[in-house]
């Protein structure tokens, strides 16, 4: 502890002001406890109050008195959360104070709790290098995930900063990988706290996603053969996706993230060439022909010329569908899908294989032009599934889009793979396509795919069921549908229609966005830890005069009252919207900058000469809302897509309603001619 000189030195030397102050008294009181005379007391009284909370809470928390260390932990992982109080707190050398009372694994219970949360809570501001840690830290918070497994804040707490560790020094990730293993934290995915088991996937996935370059081979192997696991797919499915309870936004993008990098293990395959003359490689293509013609009949050593077996298998290859009859290898040397493709028709051939072979003889017995070729369309077919499943991409920073019927089965490609290769081929008869049409046919298949796993099917099964009720037929009706529905009447007279009440749509979108900004929307705080459940909320008053924001400790469940936003911003001082790269938070973020959806999701308000108000929307339509309106403010247009789409929703509507008495009456293209005028003006109409 410094000497009091200078204490009250620093004390008054103090610049700024913590916005949570004590009141003096409390302030009196707290420092007599410690002893001091009477006249440091009256100089510290005449300073700044901020500053002694932080001192009073600094020499508190190494106090003798249980019950007073106890309460000013409690205090200062509270006060932690305010960045001001934060950087005072460090400054005083308190992060190495709250590591030093960890790693000497005196405190237990809630005094523990809270020196974790007040250490999260610090370190979150990213003031502090994680690098800065010592090897008996990370043994000991690695201690607290199976020794404190019942107490759930000291668990929680411990699995937090094990994954910021991990996301934000490369030394680190190498002592903690060390230090815990993913077989460690699979019971904590069993209990009931959806918390828990959140952390739980986030260290897990934090452990494979920043695994060194030289090590991420040998990571994917671990992970491989980790996620193989029933017990893991099984718990996760069971105790997490299936439990009686919602899943929340951050226990949906960690899912997802899971799911991300999964099918990232397939990668490596996806971008490995065929090579010719592996004779391993070589043999799985024999395979595939075996079970589709010769699985009971033909040894090895069949009977025949060299020249003649050469040419049955040339017949054979060409009715397996290879575009290379005589060389089939050289058909999965383009990357993507590259052997992935050759692994999930062996893998189609043995576990499925009464589909495998009907699929095959079907399509020997047809013409040559109406044949639905296996070995191509399982090549394309594979390399359609990497892009929709996005294989080998890193996870978004704020997708929540997981597939529960991925955590079904041990091999969820393959049996994908597998659903999909049928349901091609079935498709393929539904249309009577000929070889000029294999384009088309995969554009509908990639429709049909897609709609259904738009509808977030349950189980593999469930989801084959979605694709029977998406046959060709109905897909050709809801193509009509949607044509109908977005149909733009071209006729002179309709465009003309458009033109008059375009801007009363306009403006009835304009106050929509505005009476938007008005309810005001909750924004996350994103930093270089992960998601966080830190909040500001920001909406504009009723008059569009003034934006009203500030910090929330939660989310909201409704509208936030003005009153309770502490900042104003006068709309009159908006210079500019900027928006994706253009934003200062996008430049200064690095890791946020290479995010692509993230970029997608940032705008920035510009005011004064250098003051700014930075956004990251929860998701593009909210993005669109806020972008839109703000751009009303200024007068300007609004540009987003969302705008375009209510535009056309809208005018259509309208366009719809108007002509409701003309149903069924052409409308012409030009406006009748007018009539020429009479030979004289001399006729009366009598109404009586």
């Amino acid at each position: 502890m410094p000497p009091p000189a200078d204490i009250v030195k620093v004390a008054i030397e103090w610049p700024g002001a913590f916005p949570k102050l004590m009141e003096i008294d409390q302030v009196s009181a707290s420092v007599c406890v410690l002893g001091w005379p009477s006249n440091i007391l009256f100089m510290i009284a005449i300073v700044t109050k901020a500053f002694f909370l932080v001192f009073v809470l600094y020499v508190l928390i190494q106090s003798s008195s249980m019950d007073a260390k106890l309460e000013a932990l409690k205090d200062l992982a509270n006060y932690s959360r305010d960045v001001t109080f934060a950087q005072e707190f460090i400054n005083l050398d308190g992060i190495s104070l709250l590591t030093q009372m960890v790693e000497s694994g005196t405190d237990f219970g809630d005094m523990l709790s809270f020196t974790l949360t007040a250490f999260v809570e610090l370190m979150d501001h990213g003031i502090v290098s994680w690098d800065t840690f010592s090897v008996a830290f990370i043994k000991k918070i690695a201690s607290y995930v199976n020794k404190f497994a019942s107490d759930i804040s000291i668990l929680q707490r411990s699995l937090a900063i094990l994954e910021s560790m991990v996301l934000n020094s490369h030394d680190l990730y190498q002592k903690v990988a060390q230090e815990i293993t993913i077989g460690q934290l699979i019971p904590h995915l069993q209990g009931t706290d959806q918390e828990i088991q959140t952390y739980t996937i986030a260290v897990i996935n934090a452990l494979f996603l920043k695994a060194p370059d030289d090590k991420r081979q040998v990571s994917c192997w671990e992970m491989a053969n980790i996620l193989a696991q029933k017990q893991l797919r099984s718990i996760i499915l069971t105790h997490v996706i299936r439990a009686q309870r919602a899943i929340n936004n951050e226990m949906a993008h960690q899912l997802y993230v899971l799911q991300v990098l999964t099918f990232n293990l397939l990668e490596d395959r996806m971008m490995t060439k065929m090579d010719p003359q592996d004779q391993a490689q070589r043999d799985i293509i024999f395979e595939l022909r075996r079970i589709a013609f010769d699985a009971e009949s033909e040894p090895n050593n069949s009977s025949g010329s060299i020249e003649k077996r050469k040419s049955m298998y040339t017949r054979d290859y060409k009715k397996l569908g290879f575009i290379n009859h005589v060389n089939p290898a050289m058909d999965f040397t383009q990357t993507p899908p590259g052997m992935l493709a050759l692994d999930n028709m062996l893998y189609f051939a043995k576990h499925h294989q009464d589909a495998y072979i009907r699929i095959v003889l079907e399509n020997s017995s047809r013409e040559d032009k109406h044949e639905c070729p296996f070995g191509r369309s399982s090549i394309e077919l594979t390399k359609m599934l990497c892009e929709i499943l996005k294989v080998g991409e890193l996870p978004s920073e704020t997708c929540n889009d997981f597939h529960p019927m991925f955590f079904t089965h041990d091999r969820s490609f393959e049996e994908f793979f597998c659903i999909c290769i049928q349901l091609l081929n079935k498709t393929w008869k539904e249309m009577r396509a000929t070889s000029e049409d294999f384009n088309k046919v995969m554009q509908v298949v990639k429709e049909q795919i897609m709609r259904a796993l738009t509808t977030k099917p349950s189980s593999l099964d469930q989801f084959k069921s979605k694709l029977q009720n998406l046959s060709y037929t109905e897909i050709l009706k809801i193509r009509q549908s949607e044509r109908m529905n977005q149909e733009d009447f071209q006729s002179r007279p309709i465009l003309e229609l458009k033109e008059k009440i375009q801007p009363e749509i306009l403006e009835l979108i304009k106050q929509q966005r505005l009476n938007r900004l008005v309810e005001g929307t909750c924004f996350r705080k994103l930093n270089s830890r992960r998601r966080q459940d830190k909040f500001w909320y920001c909406r504009l008053s009723p008059n569009h005069k003034v934006l009203h924001y500030g910090d929330l400790e939660e989310s909201p469940q409704g509208e936030v009252p003005h009153d309770s936003l502490q900042d104003k911003l006068p709309v009159a001082d908006i210079k500019a919207v900027v928006t994706g790269k253009d934003c200062p938070h996008m430049k200064e973020k690095g890791a946020l900058k290479q995010n692509k959806e993230v970029l997608e999701l940032a705008f920035s308000i510009l005011y004064d000469s250098s003051g700014q108000l930075n956004f990251i929307a929860p998701d593009k339509h909210e993005y669109c809302v806020w972008t839109d309106g703000l751009n009303a403010l200024l007068g300007k247009d609004m540009l987003s897509d969302l705008t375009r789409n209510d535009l056309d929703t809208l005018l259509s509507m309208e366009i719809k309603l108007r002509l409701l008495d003309l149903e069924n009456i052409q409308i012409p293209d030009a406006p009748p001619p007018i009539p020429k005028e009479p030979s004289n003006y001399d006729f009366v109409y009598d109404c009586n």
